[in-house]
């Protein structure tokens, strides 16, 4: 069913507000993984406090809507969001490293979060269009394993990422998923960085 004026509108000032957003982001790249528990969050967490220890700006956003773990990985997970106007405060690491997650707004770390497409979609959307990342050299962006709706999600609003790291362990099981992961970016036009 084609969209009605109204809602052409709508998707149009949502598109500008993330493009306006981005725009002051120099790299973005993605760090993916076709199978849970082989290190992609501590790879996307080494990547940005590395490049941060560097002088870069950086933002290390978790798209992990199921499993964020970057705020216990980096010692944050006592921290919570705060909102400024209309616009969402990341959590500073450090001077140079701005943190995003789900994790932030979870009260109980052993709640689980039962949502469906639509929903991730919409917080993901948020996470990149309202959080006030300010000009970042870099954007580090960690996904769930996989290639469900949190990466398809960002690659999509980001529309022009630099690329992606994809994170694997030697095992058949995990070199056959990461396989799945390196479709999915050639589908996408998705570099592989690494």
């Amino acid at each position: 069913m084609p969209f009605d004026g109204d809602q052409q509108r709508q998707l149009q000032a949502e598109q500008e507000q993330i493009n306006q957003n981005i725009e002051r982001i120099k790299h973005e790249i993605l760090v993916l993984s076709g199978k849970g528990g082989v290190g992609k969050s501590s790879i996307a967490v080494n990547l940005a406090v590395w490049l941060s220890m560097l002088g870069k700006r950086v933002g290390l956003l978790d798209v992990d809507i199921h499993g964020p773990s970057i705020p216990k990985l980096l010692n944050l997970e006592k921290r919570k969001l705060q909102g400024k106007g209309n616009r969402i405060e990341p959590i500073l690491y450090n001077n140079t490293l701005k943190v995003i997650s789900i994790g932030f707004l979870i009260q109980d770390e052993n709640a689980a979060l039962i949502w469906r497409g639509p929903m991730k979609h919409n917080v993901i959307k948020q996470f990149v269009s309202e959080v006030s990342w300010g000009n970042l050299d870099y954007l580090i962006v960690d996904c769930p394993p996989g290639t469900g709706d949190e990466p398809l999600s960002v690659v999509q609003l980001l529309e022009n990422a630099d690329g992606a790291v994809i994170v694997t362990t030697p095992q058949e099981i995990a070199l056959s998923d990461v396989r799945k992961c390196i479709t999915f970016c050639r589908k996408l036009n998705l570099p592989v960085l690494g």
